[in-house]
């Protein structure tokens, strides 16, 4: 499990064996799922054993998508991410 905190304090965990993102508002009781939690998958709108998660400062998440290959960018609000980098299976080369 990774956690990244935004400029607003609210608070992105990256749930790696249930397959989403997960924020915590500030102040809230509860978490909503941000990214994946569509079950396991490679799709767009799911992840795969997700490692590290980074968000920048227009609130755009970049995660790690280990168990698909590829790193993701998911806009604020966004349903589903894009692919940037990988996708195409294990391997050494760039794509």
């Amino acid at each position: 499990m990774y956690l990244v905190v935004d400029r607003q304090r609210n608070i992105y965990v990256s749930d790696k064996w249930n397959h989403r993102i997960m924020k915590w508002i500030k102040e809230a009781n509860e978490s909503i799922v941000i990214a994946g939690g569509q079950c396991e998958g490679n799709a767009l709108a799911q992840l795969s054993c997700l490692s590290r998660v980074f968000i920048d400062n227009s609130n755009t998440l970049y995660v790690a998508d280990s168990g698909n290959h590829r790193v993701m960018c998911w806009p604020q609000g966004a349903k589903q991410g894009t692919v940037i980098v990988g996708g195409n299976s294990r391997g050494a080369e760039a794509n």
